[in-house]
């Protein structure tokens, strides 16, 4: 069937097969750049607030909780800000107070929390034992599919690291009052030093980034389909022009010298191979005509 068609056909055949595979290599080429970069803008933003995170308990382990602590025997009521996790916490739910940012996360999710708020659900709690059970461990990021949509999370062991921590988690008994009386004895206690006891977690609304760079890949790959379209219909109004019109042209010169019309020309004033061709056709012709004059003279 291919050997019956006419060369035009053939390539546009050959020209559609061409488009079709550059457009499905470079379309997927390009969703994986673009979902790569999606992916690494998300990444980028949770890192970016995480160090942030620890930047405020850092300064509040360093600088808010040795003038506070002493006052947390005085007073009638604990004072959350002594701990960093309350002062990181609060800072991100103001930071939340955004609308840009109403759909972030933070959380350091703990198993067996004083204030509850922090408490590990089934998720966070898996999170954790994966770092008690791996302590070298030390970060685990992945997407994951909540009902507000897709987010990308990063997830950081918090350990006792200090002695001073166990003032508050170690018994009931040495815990400071004003804690008891705020929070009870029963939560937040017998913790060991050096014990990963939570995990810092903070996620990332991606649905939204993520639906940005398909809409780019939809507008790109519509120009480069657009472009494909165009480059192909000139390459095919160019092969016409100078191929398939000359060949036409000398086929039908060709049937009239068939037919013994030796006065037609095979003109052509292109350099190239159907010139050549062009060319050949003439001195063939003279060589028939002679030809036929020599076969005329000698049946006379």
């Amino acid at each position: 069937m291919y050997k019956n068609l006419k060369i035009g056909t053939k390539f546009n055949l050959l020209l559609i097969l061409v488009f079709i595979i550059s457009i499905v290599v470079s379309g997927t080429a390009l969703s994986s750049l673009l979902q790569q970069r999606a992916q690494n803008e998300v990444a980028a933003k949770a890192l970016i607030l995480i160090k942030t995170m620890n930047s405020v308990r850092k300064y509040t382990q360093e600088r808010v909780n040795p003038l506070v602590a002493p006052r947390l025997e005085t007073e009638p009521v604990f004072i959350p800000e002594t701990v960093p996790a309350f002062s990181a916490t609060e800072v991100f739910e103001n930071l939340r107070r955004n609308e840009e940012y109403k759909n972030f996360l933070y959380k350091e999710a703990t198993l067996n929390p004083t204030n509850l708020r922090d408490k590990a659900d089934s998720f966070e709690t898996q999170i954790v034992e994966r770092f008690r059970n791996n302590p070298k461990l030390q970060e685990i990021a992945d997407f994951r599919n909540v009902p507000e949509g897709k987010v990308f999370y990063i997830a950081r062991p918090l350990a006792v690291t200090q002695q001073s921590c166990l003032r508050c988690h170690s018994t009931p008994d040495v815990a400071p009052k004003s804690q008891l009386t705020t929070y009870g004895p029963n939560n937040g206690f017998n913790w060991k030093l050096n014990e990963i006891v939570a995990a810092q977690i903070i996620s990332v609304p991606s649905q939204e980034v993520f639906n940005n760079a398909q809409q780019t890949w939809v507008w790109i790959m519509g120009l480069l389909i657009g472009i494909f379209a165009i480059i192909v219909v000139l390459i095919n109004f160019l092969i016409k022009k100078t191929v398939i019109q000359r060949i036409r042209r000398i086929e039908k010169i060709a049937q009239k010298v068939s037919t013994g019309d030796m006065n037609a020309e095979f003109n052509d004033d292109y350099k190239d191979e159907i010139g050549g061709l062009a060319a050949a056709f003439n001195r063939m012709k003279y060589s028939l005509k002679i030809a036929m004059e020599m076969l005329n003279q000698h049946s006379q």
